[in-house]
This record gives C-alpha cells, structure tokens and sequence, in this order.
C-alpha cells in the first residue's frame, strides 16, 4: 500500500516541479500555493518562510547525494571508477531534478537571503573536498593520480557545474549527461595518464 506523501513533502514536491516548469522565473506562494492546493496560510504552517521551503529542498539534495557517495566509496575500491561514479551520480541528479538544479545554482535564489547561498557555496564545497580525498587516497594507497588532489577536484567539480549550467541554460533541453563518456575520457586522460 502507497502511502500518501506529508503536506510537507507535497509542498517541496510542488515547488520543485513549479522551479522546473517555469525556468528564469520567481516562484510565488502564492502560485505555490495553487500548485498543491491550499492556502498560503497553509503553506506557512509548514513552512516559516519561502527560505525554509528552499532549505528543505537543499537538505533533499545534501542528503540524497552524500549518501549515494557515500555507498559508491564503500563498493568501489578503485579510484577511477570512484572519481567516473561520483561525477556521473551529480549529472544524473541534475538531470533529474531540474527544479532543484535551479536552487543548487542559485538561479532560483536571487533576492533571497544570504542564508541559502551559503548553503549552496557549503553543498558544493563538500563535493568538492569529497573528491579531493578520493586523489588524496589514491595517491597514497598506490601513487596513480597524477595531478595534485586540489587541482583534480576543482577541475571535475568545475566541468559537473558546467553541464548542470548548459541544462539549466538550456531550460533542460540538454541533458547533462549527454556525451558524459565521451568527455569523461578526455578528464580520466588528463587526471590519471602521466605526462610526456
């Protein structure tokens, strides 16, 4: 037997699909409200605040992400694979959850508070000290890498935000994982391959 989703998850449910269907523009409570069927008192007796509503949807991602991690490090012992797994697991992420791509790069959060933006900067900073760790392991458990961890990390992590930016631009017309294996080659050569 299904069981009926809480009016809190409805709410983020809601707004995360209003985010997605209507790209580049402001969601209201007031459309937020239609959306799942009750009143704007309603939501705010869920919700303190349109930031809290945001929040929830950021703690979504936090979680449903570091936790895909976190079982990707547990089964995947090789640092390839670890690093492929990682950056396939955000674009897929993104790709299916347009709306909540939206708010991971700020384009929902405009004249919000500073609050939610730090959050954002903290999500991606995790990510990234994440796959810092997986180089910095490698290379001490059998000297592969062959770039600095720092370097590594912000370059796998710079070319992840830029296919969730091509989506995002795109009104999620282009998948960001559309090509990913051709382009992750190109990375994996560049990370892993000794010069000369």
């Amino acid at each position: 037997m299904n069981q009926k989703p809480s009016r809190k998850q409805q709410i983020l449910e809601s707004l995360a699909s209003e985010l997605e269907r209507n790209p580049g523009e402001r969601i209201t409570t007031a459309v937020l409200a239609r959306s799942v069927g009750v009143s704007e008192a309603a939501l705010y007796r869920h919700f303190a605040s349109k930031a809290k509503m945001f929040e929830g949807l950021i703690g979504f991602a936090e979680e449903s992400v570091f936790a895909r991690i976190n079982q990707i490090l547990e089964g995947e012992k090789e640092t390839r694979a670890r690093c492929a797994r990682l950056l396939y697991l955000l674009l897929v992420f993104s790709e299916r959850n347009p709306g909540i791509t939206r708010v991971l790069l700020g384009d929902a959060l405009i004249g919000e508070t500073g609050r939610l933006h730090l959050r954002v900067e903290q999500f991606f900073a995790r990510l990234e000290t994440q796959l810092r760790q997986v180089l910095r392991e490698s290379r001490m458990r059998d000297g592969h890498v062959c770039v600095d961890a720092e370097s590594g990390a912000a370059l796998m992590l710079s070319l992840i935000e830029g296919r969730m930016h091509q989506f995002l631009r795109t009104r999620f017309k282009v998948s960001p994982a559309a090509g990913w294996e051709a382009q992750w080659a190109i990375l994996e050569r560049a990370l892993f391959q000794p010069a000369g």
